[in-house]
């Protein structure tokens, strides 16, 4: 029998607001020592009273916005009842039936094996929360035991969930890296799914293709990374196949995703929202969100991938597969067009574009990647790029050595000229220096000379190459071509 995937993704993803959720404490605890950023609020201390963080609630509402969703006038808090060491009150303060944000959707170019394409993903909702506490376990003590730090409680966390309009491991990911470059781009997270700032749970279930009736679904955890995502939904798809083949039954369950051993293990039963007790939260009042507040945000959006993607590919002559991999991020995209602006030359804009993209998704990428760093944080800046190709467009370095520099460049921080002119990497177009390393390739290489002489031309690039070798990459290669096809002429009788 054919089954089909149905995957429902909820994704939390922390506010970067400089303070908590409900309390003044700064929300940098990343960097903090343990339990240094608490109050009596996010100790969950009796008489603490929560007050709103305003900007979390506008973050919220922009993606909201973002996500085609409708912002109602009405909503309120709740308290999310359940008992855990990470959560110092007893209880999570939290949205169930009036979120800040209901019925949006998110386009995605859908999974090339499956019939459905490209389409809108819906999106239930988008509420507010606060984070819990860190929990570290120590196991493998003698004694065994667990510290819990309390500095990551009340920092703001944003839950969107998706409807389960998802129907392969591919698509979930497609609308998991559109969701996160949403997010970048408005500037209301880091996203660094590392950090924790971006996390993800998935509900997933199968059923008989062409069923419009629900499995028993399964939520999957401990997923930090996209590929995380992919290979455990792709797992647990194939699992619960295999269970049903088997004539079991699949069972509801939170599930971990142990990534050592490519697996999803059973945690714990899965609760259903009546478990956790929901009530309005009587500290808080419930809010009217201002039409005219909201308008302001809408048109204070900033511009995201999708329309930065065709713009890009309009103004600067790119192929859409460039434009895509520039807009990945705001960042990757803001390196862009700074790097093109500083080179000037609006004549040969397409040109220029097209070869600051290459740098850029080639060789910059290649060592931000070994470096596993985002380009936000690239030690060659926007200026020291457009100084390489500078170098590369006056005749002073060749492409083939400006590749090292760039390296270097990464490594010390240091200019592209200075670099050159302390590694006697500058380009040699001084035409007696290069005709004696043609001379010399001729000499050494008499039957490249000979194939040459008969018909074979390509051996002059052999010879160019030669001549390469001998001056150490820094002769001007077209220069050294000509000299070389002028010297064979030379050969003959």
């Amino acid at each position: 029998m054919e089954y089909e995937t149905v995957i429902g993704l909820e994704v939390h993803v922390q506010l970067d607001t400089r303070s908590k959720m409900f309390c003044g404490c700064p929300a940098d605890y990343q960097t903090a020592e343990p339990n240094t950023r608490t109050c009596p609020v996010c100790l969950g201390l009796p008489g603490a009273l929560p007050v709103i963080n305003r900007r979390a609630v506008e973050y919220t509402v922009m993606t909201g916005l973002a996500l085609h969703c409708r912002i109602p006038e009405f909503t309120k808090f709740d308290r999310k009842n359940y008992p855990y060491p990470d959560l110092m009150k007893g209880y999570q303060i939290s949205q169930y039936d009036l979120p800040l944000a209901l019925n949006g959707y998110l386009e995605i170019d859908g999974d090339p094996d499956l019939e459905y394409g490209g389409r809108p993903i819906g999106v239930e909702r988008v509420h507010l929360e606060e984070d819990v506490a860190k929990m570290q376990h120590f196991p493998d003590d003698a004694d065994g035991y667990s510290l819990v730090d309390v500095n990551r409680s009340g920092v703001p966390l944003m839950e969107i969930v998706s409807k389960p309009d998802l129907r392969s491991p591919e698509e979930a990911r497609q609308y998991l890296t559109s969701l996160h470059s949403m997010v970048q781009y408005l500037g209301v997270s880091t996203a660094n799914m590392q950090d924790g700032n971006f996390r993800c749970d998935a509900n997933v279930s199968i059923r008989p293709a062409g069923s419009d009736i629900f499995g028993t679904r399964t939520e999957v955890k401990n997923m930090n990374s996209f590929r995380s995502v992919y290979l455990a939904l792709e797992y647990e798809v194939e699992r619960q196949r295999r269970v049903v083949e088997d004539g079991g039954t699949v069972v509801q369950e939170t599930r971990g995703w142990v990534e050592d051993r490519g697996v999803t293990v059973s945690q714990r039963s899965k609760e259903y929202a009546h478990d956790y007790r929901y009530f309005p939260e009587p500290d808080l009042p419930p809010l009217n969100i201002g039409a005219e507040w909201v308008d302001s945000l809408q048109s204070a959006l900033p511009e995201l991938a999708p329309q930065r993607k065709a713009r890009i590919q309009a103004q600067y002559g790119l192929s859409e597969y460039d434009a895509g991999q520039l807009t990945v991020s705001r960042a990757m995209a803001d390196y862009f067009e700074a790097t093109v602006a500083l080179r000037g030359e609006a004549a040969n804009r397409p040109a220029v574009a097209k070869e600051v993209a290459n740098w850029m998704t080639g060789d910059l990428s290649y060592l931000l990647n070994q470096d596993h760093r985002d380009i936000a944080a690239c030690p060659v800046s926007p200026a020291g790029l457009t100084e390489l190709l500078g170098l590369i467009a006056d005749g002073s370095l060749s492409t083939s050595l400006a590749k090292p520099v760039l390296e270097q460049m990464y490594a010390t921080g240091g200019p592209a000229a200075e670099i050159v002119r302390e590694q006697g990497l500058a380009q040699i177009s001084d035409t007696g220096e290069i005709e004696a390393a043609v001379a010399e390739a001729i000499a050494a290489n008499p039957k490249a000379v000979a194939d040459y002489l008969s018909g074979k031309e390509t051996a002059a690039r052999f010879l160019m190459g030669q001549v390469m070798r001998i001056t150490k990459g820094q002769a001007q290669p077209e220069l050294a071509l000509q000299l070389v096809q002028a010297g064979l002429e030379a050969q003959r009788p």
